[in-house]
């Protein structure tokens, strides 16, 4: 339904992970009956999750260890791992910057050129670990590291910005065409982000095995407040989702769409998989283990930009293991440990054994959900009241 803005603009109502909740169906299962597990092209998982591809979330160590725990870590080919043989003392200088310094010096740090001599070793040692290896490049620096992907043996390769279109237009360079592209490379690709129907389906069109869905809404990006771009994350998933079925009638393929970004606990993880998402990509809840590579802090990849940075280095504390943050046991109360256990449970809670079941889940329009009967918590500042 269309809300006038003002006369002459009208506008839909768009939803946030926090204004909608699941309703329970007619039946309950035992959590050990549910599946979570997650394919994509010729790859299977235990886990319905990536893990995004930033410098403070996926070294090539946690890489292996994702994957170990059934998830699969995407690597930024542009990122620290590329640009420095030894990233550790350039990860410890930017844990200790102060604030008002850090998106200065993010912007020097990330002056090192990329190496190409590191692009294919950074793979290989996730290879080497004996897991699945994907890992992300920009559209504009696809052309020039395609052959190094191929060289190294990547699994699954994410072409990844802000905003990525079908179609870019520019007078000034010789944009990348996707379905060229796509269409002639070996590799499965994953393209991103959106957060309409329209883009979503002309993505699925250039033949990505994924699409990834969310315009702004990681804890680190600032986009929204920057451009004025983005649309909240359960109507941007839902539409995408449309898109999916649109895509699948008149393909016969099925596009998986991967809900990338506002995801702090297992219940927003949960929601995005009722508005329909096969998967998602999750960010700063993983810079939060004590393995992270970024000791504490948080930073998008967008937050170094040279001209219009649209990031925030956030600090975010490391207090758990991966394993503990993704599979359990928890020891806090507030959702954003065992964000996976926490899905099953949600899945089984509502009655629904698989990922492609719980997409069909009902969902309610509830503003108050997290606050309703919840005086204690937020006056005491515990459980949802943090």
């Amino acid at each position: 339904m269309e809300i006038e803005i003002g006369i002459g603009k009208t506008g839909r109502r768009a939803y946030g992970f926090d204004e909608v909740s699941i309703v329970p169906s007619r039946r309950t299962r035992d959590p050990d009956d549910v599946d979570i597990s997650w394919e994509i092209d010729a790859f299977a998982f235990g886990l319905p999750m990536m893990a995004a591809a930033m410098d403070a979330a996926v070294s090539p160590a946690t890489a292996v260890e994702i994957g170990k725990l059934g998830g699969l870590a995407v690597l930024n080919l542009e990122g620290l791992q590329t640009r420095y043989e030894d990233p550790d003392p350039v990860l410890d200088e930017i844990a200790t910057v102060p604030d008002e310094k850090a998106t200065r010096r993010l912007q020097e740090i990330y002056k090192e050129p990329v190496k190409e001599e590191l692009v294919v070793r950074r793979i290989r040692e996730i290879k080497d670990g004996g897991v699945a290896a994907a890992a992300s490049l920009t559209p504009q620096r696809v052309r020039q590291y395609a052959h190094l992907v191929l060289e190294a043996e990547l699994d699954i390769l994410v072409v990844q910005g802000t905003v990525v279109s079908a179609e870019h237009v520019s007078t000034r360079t010789e944009p990348l065409n996707l379905k060229e592209f796509i269409a002639r490379f070996d590799l499965p690709v994953v393209v991103g982000g959106c957060a309409s129907y329209q883009t979503a389906l002309h993505l699925m069109r250039t033949g990505a095995a994924g699409v990834l869905v969310g315009v702004g809404p990681g804890n680190a990006c600032t986009t929204r407040g920057v451009i004025g771009v983005g649309v909240p994350q359960a109507t941007a998933i839902a539409d995408a989702q449309a898109a999916r079925a649109e895509h699948l009638r008149e393909t016969g393929r099925y596009c998986q769409v991967i809900a990338d970004g506002g995801m702090r606990t297992g219940g927003d993880i949960a929601k995005a998989i009722a508005c329909g998402a096969d998967a998602v990509m999750i960010g700063s809840p993983l810079t939060r283990a004590y393995e992270a590579p970024g000791r504490g802090f948080h930073w998008g990849m967008a937050t170094f930009h040279p001209t219009l940075p649209r990031g925030a280095r956030v600090k975010t504390e490391q207090v758990a293991s991966l394993k503990e943050i993704l599979v359990g046991p928890a020891h806090e109360n507030d959702g954003t440990l065992n964000l996976f256990g926490a899905l099953a449970t949600s899945m089984a809670t509502t009655g629904y054994a698989t990922v492609k079941e719980f997409q069909k889940a009902e969902l309610v329009v509830a503003p108050s959900i997290k606050t309703e009967g919840k005086g204690y918590q937020r006056d005491q500042r515990v459980g949802m009241g943090h």
